[in-house]
């Protein structure tokens, strides 16, 4: 016979059953929420899939695949990337240099015919090779070594983007009568070139197929409204080869970084196209637009200082105070073309911040897994307080920034050139694609590396900066960007024939 409490121990309910009920409704909680969350991946991956968003990243682009025969793309992929505003801004710097028009304007032109060469020839690598051009880099700098260009043109493309974005931003401000920030001026900016970055390439080659149309248009207007106040050039002291040198440094640190993605923009193209014809689609788009609004942009600036209205502007909010103030006498349509000014920049914004995304994966090759377009979202979140910050001294920040880039890209290049040139004879077929992710079938990247860094032991006396003027630069200008292509061409001829005698790659 049972005792009452064994009784009542038998017919009294489980405690437990309580607990498992409770964690049993925390279990279907989490279920949903895992269900909803996977259903909402899954929608937005098919409304992507169905969209023109590109999600290939850096993989080579295998033969069947590069049927793209729109070969004109790669002129106006640089006409889109240089008729806008910073053209005119680099051109603005100029006159910084005690260097009048005329001066201004034939330096313009000999260094972009000197530097505008590279990037036009190493895209036409692209379709021949199916490589994005960090990519093509392994095959001399090697499978790890590689990660210290890619993380300087990462800090070199991003660089870009911040002045853009300040550009852009400070036109928006000065039509709004500072009613309107930089500093939202820029978020607008930023948010508008992920929009197209975030698509990828077929959206950003019918972009910029277009995009320069009403950005010339805009230019011209501003240039007719303004244009009776630009014969007004301050007087200036004889050219001196320092500033001659030391302005060519800076045309050089436009032109020279966009051969660090030059590739980016061609490898879908049919590999049968002419070399030749490709590489003078891609200087035209680089040169006529450069050189034009390069010339423009030192003529404004010169004639500043003799306007009372454009100096206010430019006091106010420096290149879009300038512009609002040439296009004053237009009225409310001057700041509608304002607008657009501010917006022709999204035509180079887009194709950086594009690229910006290429590189993330070369530098952390586990990230070929996430989809190329989820680090636009990351560089636009990067560029934009950076760019906020920059604005407060804009030109000092540009100028500190410029100085940085020229010199590196230059050393990168010629390790390129030579590679290409002499050690693979021009043969595509060495760029072999079961090789691009594989550290043992790839250069072991020592000779490009040390290459470029022992330029540097020539390059630093001759760099002219305003926080350092070397020995050779004090008597010659800045030459910084010259001896480093010619110093690592030079070095990197012996130091990859031993690399290659020693590691058979």
């Amino acid at each position: 016979m049972m005792s009452p409490d064994h009784q009542d121990r038998e017919s009294a309910p489980p405690m437990v059953g309580k607990d498992e009920k409770v964690v049993g409704q925390s279990d279907v909680g989490e279920s949903k929420s895992r269900t909803w969350m996977r259903s909402t991946r899954k929608f937005l991956a098919r409304v992507i899939s169905a969209g023109p968003v590109e999600e290939r990243g850096v993989m080579p682009i295998a033969l069947e695949d590069r049927t793209a025969t729109n070969y004109t793309s790669y002129f106006w992929i640089w006409v889109g990337m240089n008729i806008n505003l910073l053209s005119i801004t680099f051109g603005m710097l100029g006159p910084t240099y005690g260097l009048g028009l005329r001066d201004c304007s034939l330096v313009i032109l000999f260094f972009c015919l000197l530097t505008a060469a590279i990037p036009a020839y190493l895209g036409t690598l692209g379709p021949k090779t199916g490589l994005r051009q960090m990519i093509q880099a392994r095959f001399s700098f090697g499978r790890y070594l590689v990660s210290v260009p890619v993380i300087l043109n990462l800090a070199t493309l991003t660089g870009f983007c911040v002045v853009i974005c300040v550009i852009g931003g400070q036109c928006l401000s000065a039509v709004a009568g500072g009613s309107l920030t930089p500093a939202v001026g820029i978020v607008i900016m930023g948010l508008l070139a992920l929009l197209i970055s975030f698509c990828g390439y077929e959206v950003l080659h019918q972009y910029e197929r277009f995009a320069w149309i009403p950005a010339l248009i805009a230019i011209v207007i501003a240039t007719g409204c303004g244009g009776s106040d630009l014969y007004k050039q301050a007087p200036t002291e004889p050219a001196t080869p320092g500033g001659v040198l030391s302005f060519g440094m800076i045309i050089a640190s436009y032109m020279i970084p966009y051969a660090c993605l030059a590739s980016d923009f061609t490898t879908y193209l049919n590999p049968k196209f002419s070399s030749v014809r490709l590489f003078l689609y891609g200087f035209a788009g680089l040169m006529i637009p450069a050189v034009l609004l390069m010339v423009l942009g030192a003529a404004i600036a010169g004639a500043v200082t003799s306007n009372p209205e454009w100096e206010a502007g430019y006091e106010a909010t420096q290149v879009g105070g300038v512009l609002a103030a040439m296009l004053s006498r237009a009225g409310g349509f001057g700041k509608f073309v304002v607008v657009i000014l501010s917006l022709t920049l999204l035509g180079n914004i887009a194709a950086t911040m594009y690229s910006i995304t290429l590189n993330f994966q070369i530098l952390i090759p586990q990230l070929v897994v996430v989809p190329r377009y989820m680090f636009s979202v990351v560089v636009t979140a990067i560029v934009i307080p950076v760019s906020i910050k920059a604005a407060e001294e804009f030109f000092a920040s540009l100028e500190n920034f410029l100085a940085l880039i020229g010199y590196w890209s230059a050393a990168f290049v010629a390790v390129l050139i030579i590679e290409h040139t002499v050690f693979r004879q021009c043969r595509y077929d060495t760029y072999e694609h079961d090789s691009w992710n594989v550290a043992s079938r790839l250069p072991l990247g020592i000779a490009a590396l040390s290459a470029s860094a022992l330029s540097f032991a020539l390059v630093i006396p001759s760099m002219s900066q305003v926080w350092f003027e070397g020995p050779i630069a004090e008597k010659s200008g800045d030459i910084g960007f010259e001896i480093a292509f010619v110093v690592t061409a030079v070095l990197y001829l012996p130091l990859r024939f031993f690399e290659k005698k020693l590691s058979g790659r």
